[in-house]
């Protein structure tokens, strides 16, 4: 996510944010939440809602706990208002909002993280983006990695070859260093793999290498080893070249944390959100 849509979006999430005078309880609105997410209209976005408040229930909370329904007056202009439904949301409620809509929509990723983190401070939500994006690179690495051996299996008929295969790229993508020598220069444990420790532009290298393998083998029906082999390699010095071209040597870039590490924290971090959060207590229906 650009530095300058992340500092927008914290500016629009902080504005957001309420606390009620006799509880001190933070609170959001679901109508400001559904506005900054990009729901245009309330019916699509209560679905989301719905589906959150089961979530919540499932967990063992109560709805009213986090979910707590309100009517408020809106101006629809020339000095007029209406009465509105709306929703006060506790920061679990909105984090389990976040979490059943698209995270591939920056709003909704940013969402996910600044109702998941105990701070609202930019720093801490940038670094946990990072984190979140980082693991999803890693999971859609190691789905093309099953797809590009799936097929190997399929046209070669034995699954030695996706190993070969997958080290000769590694080779084209490194300058010439080995899958091994990589392991070595980055300090990576015995029996770990390369790509749990190396940093997210270099895991997308090697996804969006292999991505490009599986099609052209699909596309141009490849079927012998050294076809495919030839292909992946291309690939890879492709790629790798690419991130010469800006000025990024993928072999000399510094290990980053390992990525199973990450999960685990993260995993952790979302069992702990719903301690963290204080409660609603029973409001006025007439307004928050």
């Amino acid at each position: 996510m650009k530095r300058e849509l992340l500092v927008q979006l914290h500016a629009q999430f902080e504005e957001m944010v309420q606390r009620d005078e006799e509880s001190g309880v933070e609170f959001w609105l679901a109508r400001d939440l559904q506005q900054v997410l990009g729901y245009r209209n309330w019916e699509n976005f209560f679905k989301v809602v719905a589906k959150a408040i089961t979530a919540c229930e499932q967990s063992g909370y109560e709805k009213k706990d986090h979910f707590l329904d309100i009517r408020k007056m809106v101006n629809i202009g020339s000095g007029a208002q209406r009465e509105v439904e709306d929703i006060m949301l506790t920061r679990y409620a909105c984090y389990l909002i976040a979490q059943n809509g698209d995270p591939t929509k920056a709003p909704i990723a940013f969402a996910q993280t600044y109702f998941a983190v105990q701070t609202r401070k930019q720093e801490v939500i940038e670094r946990r983006l990072a984190e979140v994006e980082r693991l999803s690179a890693r999971k859609k690495l190691t789905h093309s990695e099953k797809e590009l051996s799936g097929i190997i299996f399929e046209r070669l008929g034995e699954g030695q070859s996706f190993a070969r295969i997958r080290s000769r790229g590694d080779m084209a993508l490194f300058g010439g260093k080995t899958t091994e020598e990589m392991k070595g220069r980055l300090g990576i444990p015995k029996g770990r793999a390369l790509a749990d420790f190396l940093p997210t532009i270099t895991i997308k290298a090697k996804d969006f290498a292999n991505e490009i393998t599986n099609f052209n083998i699909k596309r141009d029906d490849l079927r012998t080893e050294a076809r495919i082999s030839h292909e992946h390699v291309k690939n890879n010095q492709d790629v790798r070249q690419l991130l010469l071209n800006r000025d990024i040597v993928p072999e000399r870039l510094p290990p980053a944390e390992d990525v199973k590490k990450i999960e685990r924290r993260l995993v952790t971090e979302q069992k702990k959100l719903p301690g963290r959060v204080e409660r609603l207590e029973g409001h006025d229906e007439e307004g928050a």
